[in-house]
């Protein structure tokens, strides 16, 4: 039982903490694209989409069980922006060492996120209906 309330207090924190992360990494070039013109406008709506996650990652640590689907999603969403950023360090050299480094740290963050997911069978705890008693 102790261990059990452990697990969920240590997916309840990371899932906070890596909500909050990602949320903060992501804003800051939203904001500094609001004051300063962007040379391309991609990036910031990138950023505002993934700061977006952040904030819903943040949310769905208050009940991972329930937000299940919702973490897989953002688990896999990293993976798949790490790879892009990774192929894409490659094909523009001078950008290599931002891009890889953000890779990294992408994938750092789906990693921890894939540690939080709870198991199927705690997500259909979550929706079984109460038995009379």
């Amino acid at each position: 039982m102790a261990a059990a309330i452990s697990r969920e207090r240590v997916r309840t924190v990371g899932l906070a903490l890596v909500g909050l992360l990602i949320f903060v990494f992501a804003i800051i070039p939203v904001v500094e694209s609001i004051l300063h013109a962007p040379r391309c406008t991609a990036g910031p709506m990138l950023n505002s989409v993934l700061a977006t996650l952040g904030i819903f990652v943040l949310l769905a640590a208050r009940n991972p069980s329930a937000h299940r689907s919702l973490i897989l999603f953002a688990v896999w969403s990293s993976f798949a922006h790490a790879a892009i950023m990774l192929v894409t360090s490659f094909q523009v050299p001078a950008q290599r060492a931002v891009l890889l480094a953000s890779a990294a740290v992408t994938a750092l963050a789906g990693v921890l996120l894939m540690i939080c997911v709870p198991s199927r069978s705690e997500q259909a705890s979550v929706g079984a209906p109460l038995k009379n008693a």
